[in-house]
């Protein structure tokens, strides 16, 4: 009787343990949904992404599709967005941009943020000769302005998805570092940082098992609010000729091909501009409501 009262304590200990571990992103989740904005944001971002995704689906042409007798269409029932300069379907070739500009832009992001992660927990927990090395160098990365490094960057590499995609990452990386080394600092000297150490744990095992999770929320924000910014940089290196190259469909690129044609056919210009707008607005909306919501001074 008494091992049977036993095992059923430590089942609601456990029970117990587990709802608690939970409650926090809970807590979270039901923040964020109670923020409308950032609820028309996600809408936003999920709407564009499962368009992208599923280009062929809701477009009915190709968007490398010509027809030189329908040049200059504007918006009707078969072209909803109208037609560029050599009778291609408008509605498809942003539809198939985006699904490029998001690709580099989620890549971009995911390179940026794994070396900032490593550069900025590493320094931020070493400290010492490491750390001032570490972050003087990304002081230097940082004096240039990300859009200059990108365009150097990128006319060094080439032109294409990948060699976009890195230069856009390189530019962003010290923020990221400066992000994860200060919410390392303010957590490493925390009491289960150092009963980890104590027990024997070796410094990669505590910056992965220990710190990290406990700092997850700052750069999971920073990484939602800097997909907008990767996006229009990508449309801005395009613009000029350094990006993404015809004959692959990109929102700058096809912003930039209707810019001779601005004050005679506004749809080449109007509508990537809106599909950019759009897609910033969506992910800043997003990134602002992850942001409350992972504030700890908003918990009750």
């Amino acid at each position: 009787m008494m091992t049977f009262r036993k095992k059923e304590k430590s089942d609601v200990e456990t029970l117990e343990n587990t709802v608690y571990k939970r409650k926090p992103w809970r807590d979270v989740l039901a923040r964020l949904i109670s923020n409308r904005l950032g609820m028309v944001g996600l809408i936003m971002v999920l709407a564009l992404i499962i368009l992208v995704i599923f280009a062929e689906k809701f477009s009915a042409f190709p968007y490398n599709g010509q027809n030189i007798l329908r040049r200059f269409t504007y918006p009707n029932r078969t072209h909803l967005l109208g037609t560029d300069n050599f009778g291609r379907d408008l509605w498809a070739r942003l539809l198939y941009g985006g699904r490029v500009s998001l690709l580099v832009a989620l890549l971009s992001t995911a390179i940026s943020i794994s070396i900032g992660t490593l550069l900025g927990s590493t320094s931020g927990y070493f400290g010492g000769k490491y750390e001032t090395f570490i972050m003087r160098g990304l002081d230097i990365v940082m004096g240039i302005p990300s859009l200059l490094l990108a365009i150097a960057i990128s006319a060094m590499l080439g032109n294409g998805t990948v060699n976009t995609a890195i230069a856009i990452s390189i530019s962003a990386i010290p923020g990221a570092s400066r992000i994860m080394r200060s919410s390392v600092i303010s957590i490493k000297g925390n009491e289960f940082v150092e009963a980890a150490r104590a027990t024997g744990s070796r410094h990669r095992r505590v910056i992965i098992k220990h710190i990290l999770p406990n700092v997850v929320a700052p750069i999971l924000v920073h990484s939602t609010l800097s997909i907008s910014t990767k996006i229009l940089t990508i449309s801005s290196l395009s613009f000029i000729g350094l990006g993404v190259q015809p004959p692959i469909p990109e929102w700058g690129s096809i912003l930039s091909a209707g810019r001779p044609y601005m004050r005679d056919f506004w749809p080449m210009t109007i509508f990537p501009g809106l599909f950019i707008m759009f897609t910033l607005f969506g992910f800043n909306l997003l990134g602002d409501a992850l942001r409350d919501a992972l504030d700890p001074k908003l918990k009750k």
